[in-house]
């Protein structure tokens, strides 16, 4: 199963790299049409609010454009399909973007970081109450994913390495499932998924969660970023959407509890589970947080550590020489690694502009 998955991504990447080639001229064309995907997560959910209540038509209509917005079952999948083109905006985490659009060639632009896990993302154990205790024990997680490098990080940070345990591929789709079977006593997931489990398991332990690594788990709108700097109205519109919707649904009035009811729905849980969901979410409810976390100097440390982890894993790129392979800029000008092959990037540009009131 981990053979397949990295040789998926591999080919993956070819794939896209020449799609990206091959279509480099039509990604820079304006166009007034426009597809974005995102999947089930607490801090995503706005986007099924403003899809469903015509936010997004609204701030479409403004600038003259169509936004589509399709929801994916699957994570990974909405992040392929955008690596290959069919879209031109995904909701994903900060290493997701590295290590499949970017490191596939396909230009990424971290357009809205909204916000980071915390506590959203954890391990949890059946017959144990420590992370001394996971050692020896399969854990089941997405391989290669955020919460892979949520272990890494743990691991690491109690004197352990990964030989101390034995990584199971599991879908997110099966995170919830397979805990249920005796075998399967420990797990690394993300909300929704984390709270469900919890709920059917109340002696479960969580051992390690993303409170203890603040900031590194970011959740972020990315962007082509031919697309983009072809058509800046694709990022004011998603941006004004965004911050409308998070406007709407903060505090304790009936609006307020209405749309975060209707995004408790659409996540599987009601309106008392959302919330405790988004407790553990460090979501940026103002354009001035949501600047002020992209352009601190502590993103491009994360960074450091997500690139170094991604290489370890070889999600870089068949046969990259090193962690440096894929180049990074950010909202300074600053990068990380090859300047020469700058293939993600933090531009809060669209978001300065909401908090400036320029939309």
């Amino acid at each position: 199963m981990t053979t397949f998955k990295v040789s998926f991504r591999q080919l993956l990447a070819v794939a896209a790299a020449s799609l990206c080639f091959a279509t480099a001229a039509i990604g820079a064309e304006k166009k007034d049409s426009f597809k974005v995907a995102w999947s089930i997560y607490a801090g995503w959910m706005p986007w099924a609010y403003a899809d469903e209540y015509g936010i997004i038509d609204k701030w479409a209509d403004k600038y003259g454009i169509d936004i589509e917005i399709v929801q994916f079952n699957d994570y990974i999948e909405s992040i392929n399909q955008y690596t290959t083109g069919a879209f031109d905006a995904c909701a994903m985490t900060n290493m997701d973007a590295l290590t499949i659009p970017a490191a596939s060639g396909v230009d990424t632009t971290g357009l809205i970081l909204g916000d980071y896990s915390n506590g959203n993302d954890a391990i949890v154990l059946k017959n144990g109450n420590s992370m001394e205790d996971l050692r020896g024990r399969q854990v089941n997680l997405v391989e290669l994913s955020v919460s892979h490098y949520l272990l890494a990080r743990a691991l690491e940070m109690n004197g352990m390495a990964e030989r101390d345990v034995r990584v199971m591929n599991t879908s997110d789709a099966d995170a919830v499932s397979s805990f249920v079977t005796p075998d399967v006593t420990a797990v690394a997931v993300w909300n929704p998924q984390l709270s469900m489990i919890k709920a059917q398991h109340p002696d479960a332990v969580s051992v390690f969660d993303s409170t203890q690594i603040p900031g590194e788990i970011i959740d972020m709108m990315a962007v082509n970023t031919k697309t983009l700097a072809a058509n800046p109205e694709l990022g004011k519109a998603l941006v004004g959407a965004w911050f409308e919707t998070l406007e709407l649904m903060t505090g304790d009035s009936e609006q307020a509890r209405s749309a975060r009811t209707f995004m408790a729905e659409r996540a599987g849980t009601d309106l008392a589970g959302f919330d405790a969901q988004l407790t553990e979410t460090m979501l940026f409810y103002s354009p001035a947080d949501t600047y002020a976390f992209a352009t601190d100097s502590a993103l491009r440390q994360t960074m450091d550590k997500v690139r170094l982890f991604s290489f370890d894993k070889g999600l870089l790129g068949n046969g990259a020489p090193s962690a440096d392979v894929i180049g990074m800029e950010f909202a300074d000008g600053s990068t990380l690694g090859d300047t020469g092959n700058v293939q993600l990037r933090f531009n809060p540009e669209y978001v300065r502009m909401a908090m400036d009131g320029e939309l």
